[in-house]
């Protein structure tokens, strides 16, 4: 049935397909999340976050000594970004660290 311009079965799929996105993004199609996303821990999630802000570290550090040494395939703003980059990323990390000594140390002082 048309009704504005607008097919009100292509209406009702998307509302389906929507409602199907949501409740496997809930975990109540667990078919669905087991069968497309493998089950990762928190220590791979942690040594992932660590590789990537190394990587980051690396290369800007491989951008600066490029520059200083003159090459003229990096500019100045590429390194610059890099370096502020690999910076944020760093300052990220500690961030979380401090949240999760913040944590450990709260729960290790809970009465039981």
């Amino acid at each position: 049935m048309i009704t504005g311009g607008i097919d009100s079965s292509k209406i009702e799929a998307m509302l389906a397909q929507l409602k199907a996105t949501a409740a496997s993004a809930q975990g109540l199609d667990n078919s669905v999340q087991t069968a497309t996303a493998p089950k990762t821990g928190f220590a791979d999630a942690l040594k992932s976050s660590l590789d990537h802000v190394n990587q980051a570290q690396q290369q800007a550090q491989q951008l600066g000594q490029s520059f200083a040494t003159g090459d003229d395939k990096v500019s100045l703003s590429d390194t610059m970004i890099a370096m502020q980059k690999a910076n944020i990323s760093l300052q990220e990390t500690v961030q979380v660290r401090d949240k999760l000594v913040a944590a450990y140390t709260s729960i290790m002082n809970m009465q039981v």
